[in-house]
């Protein structure tokens, strides 16, 4: 890198929050490099799930919300990223090259920095307390920027929608290969990845929306009312490879405002890596219109409920390649 960018202790500290983001099974399938120009992004097939993720739709949706909370966290540095997505033809696996420019941080650029730190997938039930409109419609328009189109689902949409997410936990409970790979991302307690059992909930059959059945699942939702939990489904007009990285960008800043404002949120993945309930998603929520790319559980916590312990990340220099000036080269 040259004098004009920023130092190593600014791209550390900024990756240090990108790879905060959320993936699936925590599998954090993401790969930096830094370049003469700035950083660039890869997909590590290493981290594939062949048996839950086999088109890699949720590994690509991973490294874009990565890739998102890398600009947020550079833009409240006093960074702005200019992105170019999938610049290498070649190499599907090259998703961004990310070239930095000197900028003044605004106040969103701030607060959605600060919210990297706090944000949390919470699979516990959220209570009746309604979500003002206004911030679902501030949601809904920080993932347009991103070519994202959410859908809130209500009244019979709901009901399909919940349907496809119990179908979706029946066919994978009679999977031995998901089930084997289920258990192989979950339940340990001294891994830098996976789930923990602190942040499972146990599979019950009377729940209102169901989370996905981890691995010895130990935590504890006091249950003191039903879920009310919002359901937003993110959808995209395209369905390839740049319209998922694109929707991972938008989930991400969905996160991001939700825990700004307060709100708890869970990404939900599970019924969209089944094709037939995904096409039943698409035709009954979304109206046929758009391709559905993620599911986010939305609402308040209950008064009293302790913030959960942090998952695992990765250390900086365990998803950082050393530089390597003719590789950048060719891909640029």
């Amino acid at each position: 890198m040259n004098d004009r960018l920023p130092d190593y202790h600014t791209i550390e500290a900024a990756l240090a929050l990108a790879v905060r983001a959320p993936s699936v099974h925590n599998t954090q399938p993401w790969r930096f490099r830094i370049g003469d120009r700035g950083l660039h992004l890869y997909l590590d097939p290493a981290r594939a799930l062949p048996s839950t993720d086999p088109d890699q739709r949720d590994l690509v949706l991973s490294c874009g919300a990565a890739l998102h909370h890398l600009r947020i966290a550079l833009a409240g540095l006093g960074w702005s990223a200019v992105v170019q997505r999938l610049p290498d033809a070649v190499n599907p696996n090259h998703l961004a090259s990310i070239e930095l420019v000197p900028h003044r941080p605004t106040m969103t650029d701030t607060a959605l920095s600060a919210a990297i730190t706090r944000r949390q997938t919470d699979r516990r039930h959220y209570s009746s307390r309604p979500i003002p409109p206004g911030y679902l419609g501030l949601l809904a328009e920080r993932a347009g920027v991103h070519g994202g189109i959410v859908r809130q689902a209500a009244y019979g949409s709901r009901d399909q929608l919940v349907e496809a997410m119990r179908a979706a936990a029946r066919q994978h409970s009679g999977d031995p290969n998901y089930q084997f790979e289920l258990a192989a991302w979950s339940g340990r307690h001294d891994a830098v990845h996976g789930v923990p059992a602190l942040n499972a909930l146990p599979p019950l059959a009377a729940q209102r929306v169901p989370a996905r059945a981890f691995a010895q699942h130990r935590l504890v939702d006091p249950k003191r009312e039903p879920d009310y939990a919002e359901l937003l489904v993110l959808g995209t007009t395209a369905d390839d490879r740049l319209a998922r990285l694109c929707a991972g960008e938008a989930v991400s800043a969905m996160l991001l405002t939700a825990t700004n404002i307060g709100l708890a949120t869970c990404l939900v993945t599970e019924p969209l890596e089944i094709p037939e309930l995904r096409k039943k998603i698409r035709v009954g929520v979304l109206d046929n219109t758009t391709h559905a790319q993620a599911v986010i559980r939305i609402g308040w916590l209950p008064t009293g409920l302790a913030a959960l312990p942090p998952a695992p990340r990765r250390a900086v220099e365990d998803v950082l390649d050393p530089f390597d000036a003719t590789e950048i080269a060719t891909a640029r």
